[in-house]
């Protein structure tokens, strides 16, 4: 019998010496994994087109417009009764940071080859990315957060929830002129099982898990 991977939130006095680090690293590459794809510029994900439309009417940087809206974000867990976590505070922080070093970095590509190559990169690293930031069980980001918060107060699916947010975040930065291509329609279809394939080898398991899902332990 194939074993759940519990994603519930566990106290950072828990082994913090590992999971800060996880925590970090993968917000970290999260951060890079946005900055391939905005420098493929064949498609984002729908909370990116969002940043990339906002970022370009209003004149901030990409990580800067990332921050602003996971602030804006949290500010709706409140009549949603949800608690933010170490994790939440360091998604807002971390994630700006990293998108804007590495857009400083990253060359802009005119030739397709490479830029499918970015595309498919941070497509992939972004999956290993949430495994590792979820995967360390610290809190939700701003935006999990929200599509956890309305499933609990609403009673709809969490499917529904999610494609409902996306897609009208999706909307919202396309016409701010945001950009969706192949790159959102890849990302749509491997994000879910990417992040599924990973968060079984960097999900933290505490040793009461362990024995449950390992008797012979």
């Amino acid at each position: 019998m194939k074993a759940t991977v519990d994603l519930s939130p566990v106290s950072v006095r828990h082994r913090p010496a590992t999971r800060l680090p996880q925590l970090l690293g993968g917000l970290v590459l999260y951060g890079v994994s946005m900055a391939l794809m905005v420098r493929s510029d064949l498609g984002l994900d729908p909370w990116d087109v969002l940043h990339q439309g906002l970022a370009q009417r209003v004149h901030l940087s990409f990580g800067t417009i990332t921050a602003i809206t996971g602030i804006t974000v949290l500010l709706a867990w409140i009549p949603l009764r949800q608690r933010p976590g170490v994790g939440t505070v360091a998604n807002v922080v971390v994630i700006a940071v990293a998108v804007d070093t590495a857009l400083a970095w990253l060359p802009h590509l005119s030739a397709l080859a490479p830029r499918i190559g970015l595309m498919v990169a941070g497509v992939v690293l972004n999956g290993l990315a949430t495994a590792c930031y979820v995967g360390a069980r610290l809190g939700p980001g701003p935006r999990d957060g929200l599509m956890t918060g309305l499933h609990a107060r609403t009673g709809w699916s969490v499917r529904l929830v999610r494609t409902g947010i996306e897609v009208t975040v999706l909307a919202t930065g396309w016409l701010l002129g945001g950009t969706v291509g192949i790159g959102t329609v890849l990302y749509a279809i491997a994000i879910g099982p990417l992040a599924q394939l990973f968060l079984p080898w960097v999900a933290y398991r505490d040793e009461r898990e362990v024995m449950i899902s390992d008797p012979a332990r």
